[in-house]
């Protein structure tokens, strides 16, 4: 290979490698010197017997992935207060054409899913994500990670039990969720908490992540009381200029809240039975100051 075919091989599967290390690392940063690490591999390695770049691509990254994963775990980091991934930026809908496919990696990658794969074992969360999200044969998963196939299997169905017995139950409706978020997104502007209330279920439960370095709740707060009244209370708080934007975010509609238009927050909502379920605030500025807003539409 030349050395711009070696560069164009990387970058048309630099997606997908991307894909691979955020699901595995929840982090952007993270995912991005796991990708360059994978670059520096790429371009020194002897290549005369690739065959298929991509499987050696994503079996590199996938284990550096993995080590780098192992380093986080094992330096016990402590987070003050709730913790959510750090904000994905998607565009499924145009880079992604079939809709079950696109289906599939936006859940793979939603806010509560990501969560629950914290809990796995770095292992188990390597095989979660290249079965589910990119529907890889066990035997290659095997391959990929120096393992046995039937040790593999193990591992899926271990992971596979474990996601589901731990995350919540949601409806997948793009439509619907945008329509309720645009709604709650007026009812909070408004200080309308009847209205509020109406869009919010029984049960629903927000979980706000300030890493302790922004003004946000440092636990879970769980019923429509307590959730209404804390977004109808805190609403436009101490934003000098606030702003909002709409993008997607791990696969799903979100809003960005701009201060001054600097990103502030991002906040997403889950739905279930026609109701907002979940709600999903991300304020850590470390997490969400490299989001670039959108022109609003």
């Amino acid at each position: 290979m030349t050395a711009d075919t070696v560069t164009d091989v990387f970058e048309s599967h630099r997606p997908v490698l991307m894909g691979v290390a955020y699901r595995m690392l929840g982090r952007v940063a993270d995912a991005e010197d796991v990708v360059q690490e994978a670059w520096l591999r790429w371009s020194g390695a002897d290549r005369t017997d690739v065959r298929e770049p991509r499987g050696y691509l994503v079996r590199v990254t996938t284990r550096l992935a993995i080590d780098r994963l192992r380093q986080v775990k094992a330096r016990g980091e402590t987070y003050v207060g709730p913790w959510l991934p750090e904000p994905y930026v998607t565009d499924l809908a145009d880079a992604v054409p079939d809709a079950a496919e696109r289906a599939v990696l936006a859940d793979t990658v939603s806010l509560a899913v990501m969560v629950v794969l914290e809990s796995l074992s770095p292992l188990e969360r390597a095989v979660f994500v290249l079965r589910e999200a990119f529907a890889y044969p066990f035997a290659e998963i095997a391959a990929m990670l120096d393992r046995a196939e039937p040790a593999v299997r193990q591992l899926a169905g271990r992971a596979r039990r474990h996601v589901d017995e731990r995350r919540p139950r949601y409806e997948v409706d793009p439509a619907q969720r945008r329509d309720l978020t645009e709604r709650f997104l007026v009812a909070a502007e408004q200080g309308d908490l009847a209205g509020l209330m109406e869009l919010l279920a029984p049960d629903v439960s927000l979980v706000a992540d300030s890493g302790g370095l922004a003004r946000a709740p440092r636990r879970i707060l769980e019923s429509a009381d307590h959730v209404g009244r804390f977004v109808i209370g805190t609403a436009g708080k101490g934003l000098a200029d606030a702003s909002i934007r709409f993008l997607e975010i791990n696969g799903g509609f979100a809003l960005l809240v701009l201060d001054g238009g600097k990103p502030d927050a991002v906040i997403q909502i889950d739905v279930a039975d026609g109701r907002i379920q979940h709600v999903y605030i991300i304020r850590n500025p470390d997490k969400v100051r490299s989001l670039v807003p959108p022109q609003e539409h």
